[in-house]
């Protein structure tokens, strides 16, 4: 069975930091490809940032490019987001998925960690 385990989230103040982590278990991690994606309340899933395979190729929404920074580790089997310079609009549940881009109306696998950013 698959399991994704977020965790990591948060209260913190606008320009604050976070780092997420997504445990993982029942798949084989460094084949595939991983993503963080976010929910606002009352809107959709929102794709954040992807990672391919061996960690060497990046992307990001322009919404986050230059302020969180996705990374893993193949022999812990976990994924990670470093979120910097935070918003208020980063405020959000976010989630990790085995998937390079999630679809909008993909339901997460994992429950999630909060991340509030507030003064």
């Amino acid at each position: 069975e698959v399991r994704l385990a977020e965790s990591g989230g948060g209260l913190v103040q606008p320009g604050g930091s976070l780092r997420l982590s997504c445990a993982t278990s029942g798949f084989t991690f460094d084949f595939y490809d991983m993503s963080w994606a976010r929910q606002a309340p009352g809107k959709g899933l929102e794709w954040v940032a992807s990672i391919t395979t061996t960690g060497s190729t990046t992307h990001y929404a322009d919404s986050v490019k230059g302020r969180f920074t996705i990374s893993r580790d193949n022999a812990m089997k976990t994924l990670y987001l470093q979120l910097n310079s935070l918003k208020t609009e980063d405020t959000a549940m976010y989630y990790c998925a085995n998937v390079l881009r999630p679809s909008p109306t993909m339901t997460p696998r994992g429950q999630g960690t909060q991340v509030t950013v507030s003064s």
